[in-house]
């Protein structure tokens, strides 16, 4: 039985083609009927009446077969059956049964002029076939209650007509926002990956770059005084293995980003460390005196516990000013941190006096289109509200400011 009603819907057309047959069928009962029945019988009493019936009921059967594959053509064929009826003077037959089908039809339709014409039509036709066949034996008032009735039906074919297009109308709106929003989820979700993936990208070219260089700095100077100096090899050596550890262990951590997708460290996993912050810059300077830079860290203010994201935005610019001082200062460089806390911001000042880099390594892509430097900066700083200045030094050498605001930040 589902099938047959969902093949029924995929086939309308065919549908209305078996109402078509019926109506005809039920004028041609209509029209031979006629040929024998009284002159009072309210049926065609002439040839030509009877004759003239054939065609109409044929335009009015093909008006339901295309109802609603042609509707506003099939409208107009309406009208001129019904004009060919009120000239020929075809009283009423069962074929008028399309009046009100069509009338229904452009009714649900979205397309106006159409549903407008059929409910000037509806208003009018029934008036219209009264006064042009007038019932016999039926005094004013049952004339006046039958002309009534009739105009009610016609009416109500296009209330309901027009009912069904709202229906329709809310429907296809209701689609179409479940679509767009659909769109919009999905346009959000693209968003939020490009945002974690260009996140996760930070993150690792701070980590392995930082790391990296000091390790590479240090197995240098182990290599130099392999023979001169064991015990300046063995620290280099540890340092370079501490170096690589904390290396693992930031890897670890972000890799368990990746897996949970929560953005921290699984509750009850120990080998991911928390994101550094303020607290452990002190630490990153003494690495990287180990490497031989030398550097100034001075802290102004009282230090007070501040948002995550300012404490790592923090910590990675200062990781960063001084992995970027450890590969393009040259020798015999100085490089200087300040951290100063202000009522409403963390000032990061870090500054070298060496001979500092080209601009275009690790700005705008790098000269090679791989850099992340100071883009990689101002993303971060960007993200907390707050403001980076960047350039050569006077002197000599590179500075880094960040002015990242404590109100608003998470």
């Amino acid at each position: 039985m589902n099938r047959l009603y969902d093949f029924l819907r995929r086939h309308p057309t065919w549908v209305d083609s078996f109402w078509a047959a019926f109506l005809l069928l039920m004028s041609a009962g209509w029209i031979v009927a006629s040929t024998s029945a009284p002159p009072d019988a309210e049926l065609p009493a002439g040839d030509w009446e009877r004759f003239a019936a054939i065609p109409i009921s044929l335009g009015l059967a093909l008006v339901v077969a295309l109802r609603r594959r042609a509707p506003e053509r099939m409208l107009l064929l309406a009208t001129g059956c019904g004009l060919a009826q009120l000239a020929l003077d075809v009283s009423p037959f069962p074929a008028d049964f399309a009046f009100l089908l069509i009338v229904f039809t452009v009714a649900s339709r979205p397309v106006r002029w159409a549903s407008r014409y059929g409910l000037t039509g509806a208003l009018l036709a029934p008036t219209i076939s009264q006064l042009r066949w007038p019932e016999g034996g039926t005094d004013l008032t049952g004339k006046i209650f039958g002309t009534f009735f009739l105009t009610l039906l016609f009416l109500l074919a296009w209330v309901l007509g027009d009912s069904l297009r709202t229906r329709r109308a809310y429907y296809a709106q209701l689609e179409e926002r479940a679509t767009r929003l659909e769109k919009e989820r999905e346009a959000r979700a693209k968003v939020a990956v490009a945002a974690e993936r260009a996140r996760i990208a930070r993150e690792l070219h701070d980590v392995v770059a930082h790391n990296v260089s000091v390790m590479v700095v240090q197995a240098d100077g182990a290599a130099y005084v392999l023979d001169t100096a064991p015990d300046q090899t063995r620290t280099a050596l540890e340092t370079i293995s501490g170096t690589g550890r904390q290396a693992l262990s930031e890897m670890r951590r972000l890799l368990g980003i990746l897996r949970t997708g929560d953005g921290g460290a699984r509750e009850g996993a120990g080998e991911y460390v928390p994101q550094p912050g303020v607290e452990q810059v002190a630490d990153l300077i003494e690495q990287v005196r180990g490497t031989g830079l030398t550097v100034d860290f001075r802290i102004d203010g009282t230090p007070r516990p501040l948002p995550s994201s300012v404490e790592l935005t923090a910590y990675r610019i200062a990781q960063e000013a001084l992995t970027n001082t450890v590969k393009h200062g040259g020798p015999d460089v100085g490089a200087s941190v300040l951290l100063r806390y202000g009522e409403d911001e963390l000032t990061v000042l870090a500054q070298d006096d060496g001979r500092g880099a080209q601009r275009e390594l690790y700005e705008e892509g790098g000269s090679d289109g791989l850099g992340h430097g100071l883009i990689g900066m101002r993303e971060r700083v960007g993200m907390v509200g707050g403001s980076l200045e960047t350039g050569p030094r006077p002197g000599g050498g590179f500075r880094i400011c960040a002015h990242l605001p404590l109100k608003g930040a998470q």
